[in-house]
C-alpha cells in the first residue's frame, strides 16, 4: 500500500479534529482514540501519525471549537449589519433554544467542555485557550452601549461592559447546562425560558 500524500494526510488530520470537536462536546474528552478514529473513518494507528498524544488533540480541538464559535459570532454580527444589539438578541434566542440544548455536538464549547477543562491540569494549553475563548465570548456579549462608550470592548477586565458581558455569558451557559441536566423534565424548558426572559427583559 502506497504512502499517504501530504494533501491526504492534511485532510485526514482535519477530519480527526472535526470529528473530535463534535464528539468531545457531545460525550466528553474521555472518548477513546479507537472510538474517535472509527467515527472519523480512519484506522487507530493513523492517529499517532498525526498527533503526539490524545492531550495534544484535546488542545487542538479546544482551539478549533473556540475559533468556530468566534466565526459564528462574527457572522451573526455581519448578518445584522453590525448592529450589536440585534446580533446579541439573535444569539440569545438560538443559544437558549431546545435545538441548541439537544445538539451539544455542534453547540457552545463553553458549556460543553467546561467540566473536562476544569478537571485537567492548570498548566494545560487547553485551559489557557478555554479561558481566552470565554473572555472573547463575554466581550462579544457586552452591552452595545458599553462597547460604544469604550468600556470593556476589547476584553472583560475593562469595567461595566466587561462585567455585563460576563453576566450574560454566565446566565446563558448556566441555563444551558441545567437544561441539559434536567432534560426529560418540564423544568428543562422552564429554565431556558426563564433565562431568556431575564436576558431580553434586562437587555
Amino acid at each position: 500500500m502506497g504512502r499517504v500524500s501530504q494533501a491526504q494526510a492534511e485532510e485526514n488530520r482535519r477530519r480527526v479534529v472535526d470529528t473530535a470537536s463534535r464528539l468531545f462536546r457531545e460525550q466528553g474528552t474521555h472518548v477513546s482514540v479507537a472510538d474517535l478514529m472509527k467515527a472519523a473513518g480512519l484506522t487507530h494507528g493513523a492517529f499517532y501519525k498525526q498527533f503526539a498524544s490524545k492531550e495534544a488533540l484535546v488542545d487542538e480541538v479546544t482551539a478549533h471549537a473556540f475559533d468556530e464559535n468566534a466565526r459564528r459570532n462574527a457572522a451573526g454580527l455581519e448578518r445584522h449589519d453590525g448592529q450589536r444589539d440585534a446580533a446579541q438578541r439573535a444569539l440569545i434566542d438560538a443559544y437558549l433554544s431546545v435545538e441548541h440544548r439537544d445538539n451539544a455536538a455542534d453547540g457552545c464549547p463553553v458549556a460543553a467542555l467546561a467540566i473536562d477543562i476544569a478537571r485537567g491540569p492548570e498548566g494545560r494549553e487547553a485551559r489557557r485557550t478555554y479561558a481566552e475563548g470565554v473572555a472573547d465570548f463575554a466581550a462579544f456579549l457586552a452591552p452595545a452601549e458599553a462597547v460604544a462608550g469604550g468600556e470593556g470592548g476589547e476584553g472583560v477586565e475593562g469595567g461595566e461592559g466587561g462585567e455585563g458581558g460576563l453576566a450574560r455569558l454566565c446566565t446563558l451557559v448556566g441555563a444551558l447546562v441545567l437544561s441539559r441536566a434536567t432534560q426529560g423534565s418540564p423544568l428543562s424548558e422552564e429554565i431556558l425560558a426563564a433565562a431568556h426572559a431575564a436576558l431580553t427583559e434586562a437587555g
